[in-house]
C-alpha cells in the first residue's frame, strides 16, 4: 500500500491473504438463501478504511450466523457514495477528500458482490444546505422530513474531538459536506427500503451519521433496527434493539450472585484495578502508578476528599448523557462553584485517560478548561491530567465522595461502597434512581447536601451494582473471542482465527445475536449454572 515501508507492505499482504483464506472457507460452507425472501440488511460505513475492525468483524459474524441458517442477507456498501465520511476526514486538512479507493478495494474483499447494494454518490449540488448557512442554521437544517443537522452533529463533534464548535469557515464547510452526504444516504436508503422491503436493518452504533440516518429512515418506515457496539470484555459486543451505546438491561436485581459468580467478578475487578483490561482493542494503561504518597496522605488526612471523574466530551455516549446539562463542561462549572463554596474540603479532579490517547486527542479538553477556568489555582483542588497513569482505584479507596458525569468508574465506586452522584445519564442509572437527580437545580441542591454531610449509601446499592456489572459482562456482552485475535501493531483492528466454519452454528453467543436480529428476541445470554462459570478473559 502507498506510504508503507517494504516490511509493513509485506505484513499487510500476509494479513490480507490470511483474511481472504478464512473468508473463502466460510463462504464455501454457507448455504444458499431463497432470493425472493425478505432480506435482513446490514450497513456499516464508519468503522474501518482498509483493515478489519472489531465492529466490522462483529457485523460480518452476525451476517455469517444468519446466512448459516439459510436466510437472505444484503449489505449496503459505500462505493465512494459520500462527499465526506467520518473516518475519511483528515483533521489536519478538513477539505481533503476521503480515501475512497482503499476503502472500496477492501470492501470488495469483505462482501460478496452478489449480496451488495452499492451506496453511490450523486452530483446533484442542490442536495446540500444553502452555501452561506452558518453553524446554527446547519444544526437546525432539515431535509426530506429528517432532522439531518441534529443527526449529523454527534459525528462532527466526534471527528473534531470537541463539543463546542468554533464558528470557522472550514468547520462550517465540513458540516455542509457531511449534511449533503447524509442526504445522499437518506435517499439511497429510501430507494433500498422500497425495492427490497427488508425485515430488519442492522447498523454499527447508530450514532455516526451514515448509520444514524439509515436507522432513522428505517424506523420511520416501520422497519426494526438493531445496532451493535464493542463490549466491556475483549472481543465482545453489545447488540441492541435501540442504541447499543446506551443499552437497556433487564437485570434481575432480586437474584443473588452465586459464590462462583462473585469470585469471577472479584477477579475482573482486580484485573481492572491493575490496568489489565482493554476496550475496543485499546489498552489504556500499559501500567498504573500508585497514588503519590503526598496526595494519599493529604486525602486520607482530610477524610472528606471528593474525587471528580470527568469523561471524554466528544464520546458517543455523551449523546445519551446530557439529560441535565447541555455538555459536561456545564456540569464542571457547577462543580467549580461548589468547590469555591467549600474551601474546607479537598477536591481531586481526574481527567479521563482517553482524552490524551494518541490519534484521538481531545481538542477541547478538561485540562484546558481547568487552566482557563482557574480551577487548578484553587488551594483545595488537585488536578490529575489524562497522561498521568495515577490509579483511579487508589483515588476511590481514599475518597469520601465520588462525583461522576457518566463514566464507568462511577459504577466501580458504587461497588466499593462509596456515595456516588452522577450528573449525566449513565448506563448504570437503574442501580439506584438516586444516582441522577431530576433537574440541574436538583443536582445543585443534592451536591450541596452531599458536601455538607456525606450521605450513607442505601444498604443494597453496592450489591445491586455488582449484579448489574456481572450481568453486563457475562450475559449482555456477547463473546466472539473464538473467532478473533488482535492485529498486532494496529490497536482496535483484528484478524480472523482459523476457525472451522461449522463452529459459527455452535457458538451460543453468536446464536443469541442471530436470534435477536432475526426474531427480535433479547440479546441476552441465559444464566450460567454456578458450576459452569468460566474465567473472564483478559488482554
Amino acid at each position: 500500500m502507498p506510504g508503507l515501508n517494504p516490511i509493513s507492505r509485506f505484513d499487510e499482504h500476509l494479513a490480507r491473504r490470511r483474511l481472504a483464506r478464512q473468508m473463502a472457507r466460510v463462504e464455501a460452507w454457507l448455504p444458499s438463501a431463497d432470493p425472493t425472501s425478505p432480506p435482513i440488511v446490514f450497513f456499516n460505513a464508519s468503522t474501518r478504511i482498509h483493515r478489519l475492525s472489531l465492529n466490522g468483524a462483529f457485523g460480518l459474524l452476525a451476517v455469517w450466523g444468519i446466512r448459516a441458517q439459510g436466510r437472505r442477507v444484503l449489505q449496503v456498501v459505500c462505493r465512494a457514495g459520500m462527499d465526506q465520511c467520518p473516518l475519511g476526514t483528515d483533521r489536519r486538512d478538513l477539505s481533503h477528500p476521503p480515501p475512497c479507493s482503499p476503502c472500496t478495494d477492501f470492501s470488495r474483499k469483505l462482501f460478496p458482490e452478489s449480496l451488495v447494494l452499492p451506496l453511490l454518490r450523486t452530483e446533484d449540488a442542490s442536495l446540500g444546505p444553502p452555501p452561506g448557512a452558518g453553524l446554527d442554521e446547519l444544526m437546525d437544517w432539515e431535509a426530506d422530513g429528517l432532522p439531518l443537522g441534529q443527526l449529523v452533529l454527534p459525528t462532527l463533534r466526534w471527528v473534531l474531538r470537541r463539543h463546542d464548535l468554533p464558528h470557522e469557515p472550514a468547520i462550517a464547510d465540513l458540516y455542509r459536506r457531511y449534511l449533503r452526504s447524509a442526504r445522499q444516504v437518506a435517499r439511497s436508503f429510501a430507494r433500498t427500503l422500497d425495492s427490497v422491503e427488508p425485515r430488519r436493518l442492522v447498523v454499527f452504533n447508530g450514532i455516526m451519521f451514515p448509520e444514524a440516518v439509515a436507522r432513522e429512515q428505517s424506523r420511520r418506515a416501520g422497519i426494526p433496527v438493531v445496532t451493535h457496539e464493542v463490549g466491556l470484555r475483549p472481543f465482545s459486543a453489545y447488540f441492541s434493539h435501540e442504541h447499543a451505546t446506551f443499552r437497556k438491561t433487564s437485570v434481575d436485581f432480586d437474584r443473588p450472585l452465586s459464590k462462583e459468580e462473585n469470585a469471577r467478578l472479584d477477579r475482573t475487578l482486580d484485573e481492572r484495578s491493575r490496568g489489565h483490561f482493554s476496550m475496543a482493542g485499546i489498552r489504556f494503561w500499559p501500567a498504573i502508578d500508585p497514588l503519590p504518597a503526598k496526595l494519599r496522605s493529604r486525602m486520607e488526612g482530610d477524610g472528606r476528599a471528593v474525587v471528580v471523574f470527568t469523561n471524554v466530551v466528544f464520546d458517543t455516549s455523551q449523546v445519551h448523557a446530557h439529560s441535565l446539562y447541555p455538555s459536561m463542561f456545564g456540569w464542571l462549572e457547577d462543580v467549580r462553584t461548589a468547590i469555591e463554596r467549600h474551601p474546607e474540603r479537598l477536591f481531586v479532579v481526574r481527567a479521563h485517560p482517553d482524552e490524551d490517547r494518541p490519534g484521538k486527542e481531545s481538542r477541547q479538553s478538561v485540562a484546558a478548561w481547568v487552566k482557563e477556568s482557574g480551577l487548578g489555582r484553587l488551594p483545595n483542588v488537585v488536578f490529575i491530567p489524562p497522561q498521568e497513569a495515577v490509579s483511579s482505584y487508589d483515588l476511590i479507596r481514599s475518597a469520601a465522595l465520588v462525583l461522576a458525569y457518566n463514566s464507568s468508574v462511577g459504577l466501580e465506586a458504587i461497588i466499593a461502597g462509596l456515595p456516588v452522584l452522577c450528573a449525566g445519564r449513565a448506563r448504570y442509572h437503574e442501580v439506584d434512581p438516586g444516582l441522577l437527580p431530576g433537574s440541574r437545580e436538583d443536582y445543585r441542591r443534592t451536591l450541596e447536601a452531599y458536601l455538607a454531610a456525606a450521605p450513607v449509601p442505601p444498604p443494597d446499592r453496592a450489591e445491586r451494582a455488582r449484579r448489574f456489572l456481572d450481568f453486563e459482562l457475562h450475559r449482555a456482552s456477547l463473546d466472539f473471542s473464538a473467532f478473533l485475535s488482535e492485529r498486532r501493531g494496529h490497536p482496535g483492528m483484528v484478524e480472523w482465527r482459523p476457525f472451522d466454519p461449522p463452529s459459527l452454528g455452535r457458538s451460543k453467543d453468536l446464536q443469541v445475536a442471530v436470534g435477536g436480529i432475526v426474531d427480535g428476541s433479547p440479546f441476552i445470554l441465559p444464566a450460567t449454572p454456578a458450576y459452569a462459570v468460566a474465567e473472564t478473559p483478559t488482554v
